[in-house]
């Protein structure tokens, strides 16, 4: 492989390996679109798979845009596995789809290397991009350009069970990460008095990406301007502490893996946390798992009397080798337009990164929904710089050693930010 296609894989992030295996379980027919034989113009649209009930949603978004723009036909390709990595090699190579999704969290890294088209110049003033939720919006800019526009999303917000707030003599939900701490010691339940609660009042993720929206309300940051791991600080250190202290002093938190499940929308429905702090993507879970349980939701308790929120939105972005960009921007202008994002958000499965929308489906009144809506307009997205996955990585690695007492939290950072940053430089 010569010289020019190495520093290309190097820059997308991958191996000369993967080259050869990143296409396993998938489709390999994917060169960019064209023209048929019907003389329409094919536009390729890659993506990862979803449930049953999104693939729907989507198909029927698609044909809607079709019958719209009869003379474009959407070629739409599911990238069952490795989504990235496939999607990285198909760029290195010319033979990336016209349109695919993109994560916020990968969105720093992918743009830094140039493969994607700006789109501001496609803009008009009819698609409204006042409409999208900023810090949606903004988690695909990059120097003041717009590289994608995003096409849904979910904040995290808390998950409460009426019934054991009622049990409890709690009304209403915390509103302040103290008074949280407070509600989480009168809803634990050791029935037997042995140190294992029955029932935890707060089920935590240990995972970065549940924790990183804690450090700005105290000052603190994931990376600094470099894109180095930051998280070692006092100001970060400080906001996590009372995560630490739920679980170690007060036993009023407890992980998923305490009480035998898999995740936190599992500990919530068999009644085995009184609250978590969850996506909207539990609200059909719970509701197809668990139709009894007694729940609702609010937004997050205040963080150092700042109010916090993570967000998770992915967008639709343009391959800027793309012989077709005029359709492609003709596909991407509708699925995240009112109509499109309409269709698409409708069951509620995702929520729609337009206000206009939200208000049109009726999601900021949703009892169970208007906390997520309400979240988006101050929530910090799942991202920080390109070097993040090496960061998650290692952060992940040491704070649930921190939060399981084998070293304490100032000690577990420290190393998770040294080893980290190792790896970055290493990899310069």
């Amino acid at each position: 492989m010569g010289m020019k296609i190495n520093k290309m894989l190097a820059a997308v992030g991958v191996s000369g390996m993967l080259l050869g295996t990143a296409l396993v379980g998938c489709s390999s027919d994917s060169s960019g679109g064209g023209e048929n034989e019907d003389g329409k113009t094919v536009v390729e649209l890659a993506g990862w798979g979803s449930s049953p009930e999104e693939e729907k949603l989507l198909k029927e978004t698609i044909a809607s845009f079709e019958e719209k723009h009869p003379d474009i036909e959407v070629k739409h390709e599911v990238i069952a596995d490795q989504y990235m990595d496939v999607t990285k090699t198909r760029l290195v190579g010319g033979e990336a789809a016209d349109v695919f999704y993109l994560d916020a969290l990968e969105a720093p890294s992918l743009i830094d290397t140039g493969v994607l088209e700006p789109l501001d110049e496609y803009v008009t003033e009819d698609f409204d991009v006042e409409d999208f939720e900023e810090p949606l919006l903004n988690a695909f800019k990059i120097d003041g350009t717009q590289y994608g526009f995003p096409k849904d999303f979910s904040t995290l917000s808390l998950f409460y069970n009426e019934s054991a707030f009622e049990e409890a003599g709690l009304e209403g939900p915390p509103e302040t990460w103290e008074e949280l701490g407070e509600y989480a010691q009168k809803l634990t339940v050791d029935e037997d008095g042995d140190g294992q609660p029955e029932r935890f009042g707060l089920g935590l993720s240990k995972e970065l990406a549940r924790q990183f929206y804690k450090f700005q309300p105290y000052g603190g940051q994931v990376v600094d301007d470099n894109g180095k791991a930051a998280f070692a600080s006092e100001e970060a250190i400080a906001s996590l502490k009372p995560v630490i202290e739920m679980y170690q002093e007060d036993q009023s938190a407890g992980l998923p893996s305490d009480v035998g499940t898999d995740w936190g929308g599992d500990m919530f429905g068999q009644g085995k946390a009184a609250m978590v702090i969850e996506g909207n993507w539990t609200i059909p879970f719970l509701e197809d798992n668990f139709s009894d349980l007694n729940f609702t939701t609010a937004e997050l308790p205040t963080i150092n009397g700042e109010k916090a929120t993570a967000a998770f939105t992915v967008a639709y972005v343009m391959n800027k080798q793309s012989e077709v960009k005029e359709a492609s921007w003709e596909l991407i202008s509708y699925l995240t337009g009112k109509e499109g994002m309409e269709t698409w958000t409708s069951k509620g499965f995702a929520l729609p990164t337009r206000k206009s929308v939200a208000e049109e489906l009726g999601y900021d009144e949703d009892p169970l929904r208007q906390s997520f809506v309400e979240g988006a307009s101050y929530a910090q997205p799942w991202q920080a710089g390109k070097n993040l996955p090496t960061i998650m990585t290692n952060f992940d690695n040491q704070f649930i050693s921190a939060l399981l007492g084998e070293q304490t939290l100032e000690e577990a950072l420290q190393k998770a930010q040294e080893t980290a940053n190792k790896e970055i430089e290493s990899s310069n």
